[in-house]
């Protein structure tokens, strides 16, 4: 006798002679199964037919254990909740590719080999490769843990590709390019209040473009950082202070397009770069952030105070900056060690300016 079929699986006979097997529940749509019997892939399949919500009819919303049925499931759980505002809606743009492209795939089809694939499409632009390469980590680490879609992640072990500034990452601003840029843009300019809001808060771009009076009060900004959900308090400086009020602002944002409305996350960066090339700076957005860090702690500020003004939950990114300015400084104070001995001695007898006067008067 053959062995009876797990529950809900059907076994059918089609016209033309095929034998097809097919998940459904009492009288629910039949789910078709499309990996050979017998295979993991086809009890991959099995469990997320099960595992399908119920729905009105046949032909539906996507069929279950396809791409797009995963990535609405996905999309649905606490993990994809847990993400940032910002990385839900970079992802849910990829996604969106993703469905238009091969929504209809079944996810049991996907392997390390299609992820390589999708990463080497986008190679041109590693940065967004990256980003594909890590929305499909989020997607089969779920499925493979919480969702119990898959066994086995087909991401794992598939590498990041490094881009041209991986080495050094955005441009840091110089002194000397913050001045070019006030000079460019004087007090009262849009170009010079995003600048203004940008150095004198360490916000991030997305976070700068939606800061408003709403997050002011009694002189104290208190905003929740888009990226990592953390809370930030600091104090409105003077010259930030001075720019917004030499400014014509917007109701709900500080800063406002041509048009007098807020400016999205991207146009903003886009709009701002356009700013730099204006005044020959070879900066960004984000540039001005480093450039802040690095001032904050060349002028001394410790890894928690770092974490604090710049809403950093760990302190990988303080330590970078602290270690950086710490170098730089022992550097400067070491360089007398490489002259030779007696031109140090001798460096070290010269009466500073004034000095050998006042001995001579003693």
């Amino acid at each position: 006798m053959p062995r009876p079929l797990p529950p809900s699986l059907h076994r059918e006979r089609t016209r033309h002679g095929q034998v097809v097997y097919y998940v459904r529940r009492k009288h629910g749509p039949r789910i078709r199964i499309r990996a050979e019997f017998g295979t993991p892939a086809f009890y991959e399949e099995y469990r997320a037919a099960l595992a399908a919500e119920p729905t009105s009819g046949a032909g539906k919303g996507p069929q279950a254990g396809s791409i797009e049925w995963a990535i609405k499931r996905y999309m649905a759980s606490s993990a994809w909740a847990g993400l940032s505002a910002a990385t839900r809606r970079a992802r849910e743009n990829i996604f969106h590719q993703i469905t238009e492209a091969a929504g209809d795939k079944m996810l049991s089809q996907v392997t390390q080999r299609t992820i390589i694939g999708g990463r080497e499409k986008r190679a041109k632009t590693p940065h967004a490769a990256n980003n594909y390469l890590k929305a499909m980590r989020g997607l089969f680490g779920w499925a493979a843990g919480d969702g119990g879609l898959v066994k086995v992640n087909p991401a794992l072990g598939v590498k990041l590709l490094k881009g041209a500034n991986d080495a050094e990452g955005f441009h840091t601003w110089t002194e000397e390019e913050v001045a070019r840029f006030e000079e460019a843009w004087p007090l009262g300019t849009r170009e010079r209040l995003a600048l203004d809001i940008l150095l004198y808060t360490g916000l991030r771009r997305g976070d700068a473009a939606r800061l408003g009076r709403q997050h002011v009060r009694d002189g104290v900004i208190t905003i929740r950082t888009e990226k990592t959900g953390e809370v930030v308090s600091l104090p409105v400086l003077e010259p930030l202070a001075r720019s917004i009020a030499a400014t014509t602002t917007g109701d709900l944002t500080f800063l406002i397009t041509e048009r007098g409305t807020p400016f999205a996350k991207e146009s903003f960066g886009n709009w701002f770069k356009k700013a730099c090339v204006k005044a020959k700076v070879p900066g960004s957005a984000h540039g001005l952030r480093k450039a802040g860090a690095t001032r904050a702690a060349e002028n001394g500020a410790s890894e928690r105070e770092l974490m604090a003004l710049f809403g950093w939950n760990t302190g990988k990114m303080a330590v970078h900056y602290t270690k950086a300015a710490s170098q730089k400084r022992l550097a400067q104070e070491a360089a007398q060690l490489l002259l030779p001995k007696r031109t140090r001695n001798k460096t070290a007898r010269t009466p500073r300016p004034g000095a050998g006067a006042s001995a001579k008067n003693r």
